[in-house]
This record gives structure tokens, sequence and C-alpha cells, in this order.
């Protein structure tokens, strides 16, 4: 269920939605409870400055009834969840340690400018 509510909110958010604070978004997961009632649902977004993001989680807040309802029509289900949006922070934590490694590497290449010998075949 948590799946098929991920595909029609960004089908929703993409094709609906008109907000201009939403902005370029991506639903990264949704995890909802056992009973239906809630769904915490998961985004990141590009740029993602504090003040880029909480223009974001205000649009999504002031158009939730709104998604709900549209939900609630697609799924045909009996409790179309309440929705709670919350940031996730792993994407951009990903890309800021893949920087740092790169910075790493470089700093390491620079130090140490002999190519590294090939590993030596265990078959021989």
């Amino acid at each position: 269920m948590a799946d098929q509510i991920q595909r029609d909110l960004s089908d929703l958010l993409r094709s609906e939605v008109k907000d201009p604070r939403i902005g370029l978004m991506t639903i990264t997961e949704v995890e909802v409870t056992p009973d239906y009632a809630h769904a915490k649902v998961f985004y990141t977004r590009f740029p993602d400055s504090p003040e880029d993001i909480a223009r974001c989680q205000a649009g999504l807040q002031a158009c939730a009834g709104f998604l709900r309802g549209q939900l609630g029509r697609r799924l045909g289900i009996h409790q179309t969840p309440a929705l709670h949006f919350h940031y996730d922070r792993s994407v951009a934590q990903g890309a800021a340690m893949s920087q740092l490694i790169e910075q790493a590497l470089a700093v390491r290449s620079a130090e140490d400018p002999t190519p590294p010998r090939p590993e030596e075949d265990p078959r021989t």
C-alpha cells in the first residue's frame, strides 16, 4: 500500500498541485501505519536550503487535505491515511559524504603521485 501511495502522490504533486512553494521535489519513501490511519511521507528537494525546505513544507501542509481526498478517490480504500510530510535528509547527507570522499582522494593523490600497483593474480 505504501508503494501505491508513493506513486499516486508523486503523480498528484506533478499534475494537480500548482503551489509554487513546493517546487521540484521527490517522494523518497512512504510509511503507513497498520490501521491506515497515518502515512509518513518522506521527500527531498532541490535546492535544499533551510528556507526552501520550510517553504516546501508549508506548501505540502497546505495541500495535504486536497492530496488526501484525491488519494482516497484513487485508492478506493475504506480509510485514507492522514498525510504527514517529513524532509528526508539522507540524500543530502549522502551527497555531502561523497563530496568529502572525493576531496580526501584528491588530497591523497596529490600527496602520493605514484600510481597504485596492480594486484597480483592469485591464480598464478
